[in-house]
């Protein structure tokens, strides 16, 4: 009996095992009752209900900021209010389609960009867009997106900006993704190499826009982002030939996607494929570098089976323990080499390179959640509900001795960690 036992037990290892009933009971109790749950999630929205700005620090209105607070800011604030600070995106964008990063006040321009993107359709803001990255465009379809799916207001996508509706603008989108940032070679989208999803690019000290320094790049994180876009498209486009079109386009960046950037071998996604000359310096083995960030996003876009995500989860573990990183939210390990990037990237573990960002780290517990993980989704969500008890607040990254970092009321990372509480909260409730 007892060589059975242990059989089903290595078995259990090896290919993985759904929690007996009572097991599942026991869990669902615990989060039920986790307090700590409470109070996080209400701190996260109370600060939700104070704008769509991304912060504490930051007075603009960015897409990918907002792409993760949306659902639950819906929850506390007027969704009319949400769906105004939609459009000013829309009014903004651009004469060749591309999509802004975020948006300010012209009172509030304050930093001397000379890279302002302006519109007639809105005069009393000015855009800005870190053009090193490519997931403006994604993260407001997917904004427009959550935001139809939570209200059932879909008469958004009909409303007009400047003589094109929402909808056609978002397609237009696409299009310009599809003419300037798609590599006909990989049949993938590119954007300037960073590290894994961040918006600073190395060698040299003009980081977030892109020049004759920049190295052209494909990444997970950029397709990824585009996959869920296009999926969000398909279900939003009642006009059957089009809403096929973005099925067709959705599974094809899938598949290429697993084709080269999927590295069967180690079991990870590589960093990147460069179109031109690789930026990294001798000696540094770059293949090794691991991508949280990205690697969540994938898992959300599909593009992991189940015992996939299991070894990308182990894998997170291993490199929290070797680098002494607070949560899974660390972005990246090993970390890139001193002086690769400027300023105060050029260190190890700081912001991009090797920070720990809960806007990233609660949404892989979010796909532990969504792909059966509870067990872990709720031991790998405490070390950051911890943190923002210590330090009273959402703070943008911590260092890896857990030193709070940047804005400290980070609504990005409030809005993850909201929502992963939520669907932990969610499936206790029908596992009780």
């Amino acid at each position: 009996m007892k060589k059975v036992t242990l059989l089903i037990l290595v078995l259990c290892i090896i290919f993985g095992c759904s929690q007996k009933p009572e097991g599942k009971k026991v869990l669902a109790k615990k989060i039920l009752s986790d307090t700590s749950f409470t109070i996080v999630d209400t701190m996260a929205r109370n600060l939700l209900k104070k704008g769509f700005n991304a912060g504490s620090g930051y007075s603009q209105v960015w897409a990918r900021d907002m792409n993760t607070f949306v659902e639950i800011a819906l929850n506390e604030v007027s969704p009319k209010d949400i769906r105004g600070a939609i459009l000013v995106f829309f009014a903004l964008q651009q004469p060749n389609d591309e999509m802004i990063d975020g948006y300010v006040l012209n009172r509030d321009f304050t930093w001397g960009d000379p890279n302002q993107y302006r519109s007639t359709a809105d005069t009393t803001h000015v855009g800005f867009k870190n053009t090193v990255e490519t997931d403006q465009e994604t993260s407001l379809i997917q904004i427009v997106g959550k935001y139809v799916r939570l209200t059932g207001d879909s008469s958004i996508l009909s409303e007009k900006i400047a003589g094109e509706t929402v909808l056609m603008r978002m397609s237009l989108m696409i299009e310009y993704l599809l003419k300037d940032r798609y590599s006909e070679k990989y049949g993938l989208l590119w954007g300037a190499m960073t590290a894994d999803w961040g918006d600073v690019q190395p060698n040299t000290d003009n980081v977030v826009d892109i020049d004759s320094t920049t190295t052209p790049a494909i990444d997970v994180y950029d397709n990824a982002m585009f996959i869920i876009a296009l999926n969000y498209m398909a279900e939003l486009t009642k006009e059957k030939v089009s809403a096929e079109r973005w099925k067709n386009l959705s599974k094809s960046i899938a598949e290429n996607t697993r084709k080269h950037l999927w590295d069967e071998k180690k079991q990870k996604f590589i960093p990147h494929i460069y179109l031109d000359k690789s930026p990294i310096p001798a000696g540094f083995d770059e293949s090794e570098v691991y991508y949280h960030g990205g690697t969540a996003i994938a898992i959300e876009a599909g593009l992991l089976s189940k015992s996939e995500i299991a070894e990308s989860n182990k894998k997170m573990l291993k490199n929290v323990r070797l680098s002494g990183a607070p949560s899974i939210g660390l972005t990246l390990y090993p970390v890139y080499p001193d002086g690769l990037f400027h300023g105060g990237m050029a260190k190890p573990y700081v912001y991009q390179n090797g920070g720990d960002w809960t806007w990233f780290g609660a949404r892989m517990i979010q796909q532990l959640v969504a792909n059966g993980f509870e067990e872990e989704a709720y031991a790998e969500i405490r070390p950051m509900i911890d943190l923002v008890i210590k330090n009273k607040g959402f703070y943008e990254w911590y260092a890896v001795d857990g030193k709070a970092q940047g804005s400290a009321q980070f609504k990005g990372s409030a809005g993850t960690l909201s929502k992963a509480i939520q669907m932990l909260r969610e499936w206790a409730e029908k596992n009780k």
